[in-house]
């Protein structure tokens, strides 16, 4: 179905009833901007859509990474790094940050798994967090997101 769809932006301020598009995973819409002088403004642009980024965590949870026990943090990399650097370089084009909810999903479903592999850290998530912290300042390059700066925190 094709819709008209207002691009509204800081030279066209009237209001329409449909203001954005989906197209090709991305969401076209109006959206805050800043210019060089530090001076925010409506531009319309592009960013990951709400339905890929529900694609991407339905296919997050279909990989049952807490299930994965047996697997260690590099198997795991080199299992789920290269759908993940792909979602970077398809969708972090435009608007990077927000692709910031994904990189969340997948650091807590790597929470889930290391209290499903180590039995000390089985009810405790924050020390969980803690660990994958660590892990991930040791291991940077592991996966694309901690490379990145989404990285859990070890503190």
């Amino acid at each position: 179905m094709c819709e008209a769809s207002y691009c509204k932006d800081i030279n066209r301020q009237e209001l329409y009833p449909v203001t954005g598009f989906t197209f090709l995973g991305y969401e076209f819409r109006p959206r805050k901007a800043v210019d060089k002088y530090g001076r925010v403004y409506v531009n319309f642009s592009p960013a990951v859509s709400r339905e890929a980024l529900c694609m991407m965590r339905q296919t997050i949870r279909s990989w049952h990474i807490q299930l994965k026990c047996d697997k260690r943090l590099e198997d795991l990399s080199n299992m789920f790094n290269p759908v993940l650097r792909g979602w970077l370089n398809y969708y972090s084009r435009f608007h990077a940050s927000a692709m910031k909810p994904i990189w969340l999903h997948m650091n807590a479903f790597l929470t889930r798994w290391l209290m499903r592999k180590y039995k000390h850290l089985a009810w405790h998530k924050t020390r969980a967090r803690k660990v994958l912290g660590k892990l991930a300042a040791s291991t940077s390059k592991a996966f694309v997101h901690w490379e990145i700066g989404y990285a859990p925190t070890a503190e």
